[in-house]
């Protein structure tokens, strides 16, 4: 049976912003992308995504990949899980609570996005990258466009979920799993250290900083972002008895 591969999007993306990963992808893993933007909390995003897996039979290998608050989604996946997860990637995430000193950022944010969305959406597109990203007009308007189908709505709810995220980090030692924990080097949002907090707990993670990035790793560097998480799913599309079997 071939492993179903579901990919979370992180806070005011839609999936589109796994699009040029998937482009990427080896051929023979089924990918699935949720939208939780109709969820108001992380534990509800985390039913909403299982419900995109309703129909995988218990049997097939399953990997989960979050992207920055998709991965604090995973992780909730994992905690109340239905069923075994048999591969974790967290793509510039943290496992951490969120700190009580960011609550007056989050109100400025969501001041700042119901003032004025357009400037809101520039201003976090060019906070979220690196000058070299930013030198690429096209890619800069693609990033754009998708924070702003986003939606202001979903966007305000999404900070007051990510500020009220459950502390996942006890339960990463006891996790037996394939885990991949990657980040962009010049993260503004998620500094590498708290990523590789997972990659230090998870036992036998695979940790991979990627040079020259900041937050927005699926969108700056899809190709690089796609090669780390093929080679991560290596072992589980080996041990399919036959990888022709959807």
């Amino acid at each position: 049976m071939r492993p179903v591969l579901l990919l979370i999007p992180g806070m005011n993306n839609t999936p589109k912003v796994w699009e040029p990963v998937r482009a990427c992808l080896r051929s023979d893993v089924e990918v699935r992308v949720t939208d939780v933007r109709s969820s108001a909390d992380i534990p509800s995003m985390a039913v909403r995504a299982w419900k995109d897996l309703a129909d995988i039979e218990p049997s097939r290998p399953l990997a989960l990949a979050g992207f920055s608050m998709g991965g604090y989604v995973a992780l909730h996946m994992i905690a109340t899980a239905p069923r075994p997860v048999q591969a974790l990637a967290m793509v510039c995430s943290s496992a951490r609570p969120d700190d009580p000193a960011s609550a007056p950022m989050r109100e400025r944010a969501i001041a700042a996005a119901q003032r004025d969305w357009e400037r809101y959406i520039t201003g976090i597109a060019n906070y979220l990258t690196t000058p070299h990203a930013q030198s690429d007009s096209a890619l800069m308007e693609t990033i754009r466009a998708d924070l702003r189908e986003a939606g202001m709505a979903p966007t305000i709810a999404q900070h007051r979920a990510v500020a009220a995220r459950p502390d996942h980090r006890s339960m990463l030692p006891s996790l037996r799993l394939s885990a991949l924990v990657i980040a962009g080097a010049l993260d503004p949002l998620i500094p590498p250290a708290q990523s590789r907090e997972i990659a230090d707990a998870v036992p036998g993670a695979r940790w991979l900083e990627v040079a020259g990035v900041g937050h927005l790793l699926p969108w700056e560097q899809p190709a690089t972002l796609a090669h780390a998480i093929d080679e991560w799913l290596e072992p589980l599309t080996c041990a399919t008895s036959n990888p022709q079997e959807t």
